[in-house]
């Protein structure tokens, strides 16, 4: 049963291949000759840009100038363009730089030239850009504040997109007047493309003043440093963005499929939610409702797809994945006997940890209680990696250079 939901998690990462993705669009759509007039420029950034940026540039025809911007625990080479590595979930100097260097290359772009724009999950926080006279260390603030505040992607984005010059369509004024395609694998449930890396070839989620309301709403204004607050509220015209190509090439919802379909013969399986989001401990309770109101009447599989969020309380180490999964094991004890539970990130790492989430099952919480450790305390302190790996529950994987957000499995018997 384990082995199972650990091989339908590798199934849905399969899904979400990014060169594979790519491939299938430039098969659909060559890229057109520019007749030695201009040249392509080629710009991928998030967790999966350099597996994208490698692919395109089989593609592509030369000349062109390639850049990748990806997360430090991303490896992986491309023979012929750069590669950067940047901070993830906290911006850090390394991704000022390579914002820097991605809006130098967008400058030479001219009206005979082609930008392709290779957009992946992570590139909000890998590419900070942030508004003169906002430095990093303020961008660093304001992202510690909105991962800790339970706020959900979209609203999270809203804010960056204000404080950015690449996010909310940047990416498009800077490449102008040259014309943008852009690829996107999207880690956003509803894959709204303004939300996608904080939508750098799109319109922006709002205004300045939306930002503004948001943050008062939710209690965050106070704590963002004093030039956040000062630029949020100083009224600005919206600047309107070039128009971009842009293409889905990858999603949370096809994955869901992937993994409906690699259930084994002689299983029933159904996907039962492809937007779990929202509180962690919601998702947790929906998720336990939807196996004890299941009829076992062969194996089955429960699958949901999201990105739930976590408000902090603690002091601990873990993420959203990690927690979902601690609490479904703490919340299962009257479940049929036999059942397993995954809950993992599609980019393998779950929060500031090495671990893509959990895999639990009836027997979790007593092999917690027999380390000596107490689960409930634990998790009032949002350590649930500590809790997992007392019970030897980590999921852990390597960087899968995609993302496509969260999965989830519930594996039940009669």
């Amino acid at each position: 049963m384990r082995a199972l939901a650990r091989h339908l998690y590798d199934v849905a990462v399969g899904a979400a291949d990014p060169a594979r993705a790519v491939r299938a669009y430039f098969e659909d759509h060559p890229p057109a000759a520019l007749h030695g007039r201009g040249q392509h420029y080629l710009v991928a950034i998030g967790k999966a840009a350099p597996a994208m940026l490698a692919e395109a540039m089989r593609h592509v025809p030369q000349p062109f100038d390639a850049l990748a911007v990806t997360h430090h625990e991303n490896n992986q080479t491309v023979a012929g363009a750069r590669v950067l590595k940047a901070g993830h979930p906290v911006p850090d100097a390394a991704g000022l730089h390579a914002g820097q260097q991605i809006a130098g290359l967008l400058s030479k772009a001219g009206a005979d030239d082609h930008v392709y724009a290779l957009i992946s999950g992570g590139g909000s926080a890998l590419v900070p850009a942030p508004i003169p006279p906002l430095t990093l260390k303020d961008k660093q603030q304001v992202n510690r504040v909105l991962l800790e505040s339970g706020l959900d992607i979209a609203s999270m984005n809203l804010v960056r997109q204000q404080l950015s010059t690449l996010k909310g369509g940047g990416f498009l004024r800077l490449a102008a007047p040259a014309p943008v395609t852009a690829l996107i694998l999207s880690d956003v449930i509803g894959n709204d493309l303004a939300a996608i890396a904080s939508g750098p070839t799109t319109a922006p989620l709002g205004s300045r003043a939306d930002a503004l309301a948001l943050l008062r709403d939710h209690g965050l204004f106070d704590r963002l440093p004093q030039p956040v607050r000062e630029l949020l509220e100083t009224p600005r015209e919206p600047s309107r963005s070039p128009d971009a190509d842009n293409h889905l090439i990858g999603s949370n919802d096809l994955s869901l499929q992937a993994m409906q379909r690699a259930v084994p013969e002689g299983w029933t399986a159904r996907i039962v939610s492809d937007h779990l989001t929202g509180d962690v401990g919601d998702a947790a309770r929906t998720i336990i409702a939807a196996a004890r109101d299941t009829p076992l009447r062969q194996p089955t599989a429960l699958i949901f797809g999201g990105e739930t969020t976590v408000r902090l309380r603690g002091d601990g180490r873990g993420g959203r994945n990690q927690e979902l999964a601690l609490r479904v094991a703490m919340q299962g004890g009257d479940l049929p006997p036999g059942w397993v539970f995954l809950s993992g990130g599609t980019d393998g790492r779950d929060g500031p940890t090495d671990a893509a989430g959990g895999l639990v099952d009836q027997g979790t919480t007593g092999r917690i209680a027999a380390s000596g450790a107490d689960a409930a305390a634990l998790l009032a302190n949002n350590d649930s990696y500590a809790a997992l790996k007392h019970a030897g529950d980590l999921l852990v994987t390597k960087a899968t250079g995609t993302n496509v957000a969260d999965v989830q499995v519930m594996l039940l018997t009669p």
